[in-house]
């Protein structure tokens, strides 16, 4: 298994879960992906930061969606972190380029520092200044983080927001029956680090969506399914990407997979 040890500076590189029931939350994804898990303490009682592994590897993290957290309209939901080289300067260039800072930078132990973010639709995304952890160690292969996805309105609104923010760049990517856009950043994949599109059906909210790399996504939506899941989108094949589906967890938290095309 080929380890990452570092993230470019732009490139999106971390996902993780804020759930109801992080204890039903790792019985689902440790047999739907074969994740491991070990629980560390924060410096916040009762708020447990759980790290989700591949053979050893960091994939994924977890936490308590507090009574709070869901007061405040927080659903269950996978967030996406990108990685900067300060939290810092990052939170600075917010709110010029039309976003909302809600929560300003901030140490998570010796990890890294982060800060999270609305853009101008709403979508709420995150950015990862490493210390200790430059966020996943394996991408890109079965149970591992592989792609995220802005569902928005209007991509184009919100695209300078990204360039301001996080340097990126966004071009037009058209997909059979999709107006697609493909966001790529200096550093990062020729292919892409991220793309936007927009909502299936009006009145969506403005969201990240995070998807795993599958060996098999039918197999995999059969599985979610006797695991408790809601499947959104049965696996369907996306010419030229791969095959794709949608689902959500038994707690709600909704994310996608992927089974690349070969």
């Amino acid at each position: 298994m080929a380890r990452v040890t570092s993230h470019p500076n732009g490139v999106p590189s971390w996902t993780d879960l804020a759930t109801p029931d992080p204890a039903a939350a790792q019985q689902f994804y440790g047999e739907l992906f074969g994740w491991s898990f070990e629980t560390s303490p924060t410096n916040q009682p009762g708020a447990d930061y759980i790290m989700a592994a591949k053979d050893g590897a960091t994939a994924a993290g977890m936490m308590q969606l507090t009574p709070e957290m869901a007061e405040s309209g927080m659903p269950p939901v996978w967030s996406t972190y990108v990685t900067v080289e300060s939290a810092d300067a990052t939170e600075a260039k917010v709110a010029p380029a039309g976003g909302t800072v809600l929560q300003p930078a901030m140490d998570v132990m010796e990890a890294g520092r982060m800060v999270i973010m609305a853009d101008p639709a709403g979508a709420v995304i995150c950015a990862w200044e490493p210390r200790a952890s430059i966020g996943a160690e394996v991408v890109n292969e079965h149970g591992a983080f592989t792609w995220c996805e802005l569902v928005t309105p209007d991509p184009a609104a919100v695209a300078q927001f990204y360039a301001d923010v996080f340097g990126w760049s966004a071009m037009d990517a058209p997909m059979p029956g999709v107006e697609y856009t493909l966001f790529t950043v200096e550093g990062g994949s020729e292919n892409g680090i991220a793309g936007a599109m927009k909502p299936p059906m009006e009145g969506m909210p403005a969201f990240w969506g995070v998807y795993f790399n599958v060996d098999d996504a039918e197999a995999t939506v059969k599985r979610a399914k006797e695991l408790g899941a809601s499947v959104m989108m049965e696996a369907s094949p996306t010419p030229g990407v791969g095959t794709l589906a949608a689902m959500a967890d038994p707690q709600g938290a909704m994310f996608s997979i992927m089974t690349p095309e070969a």
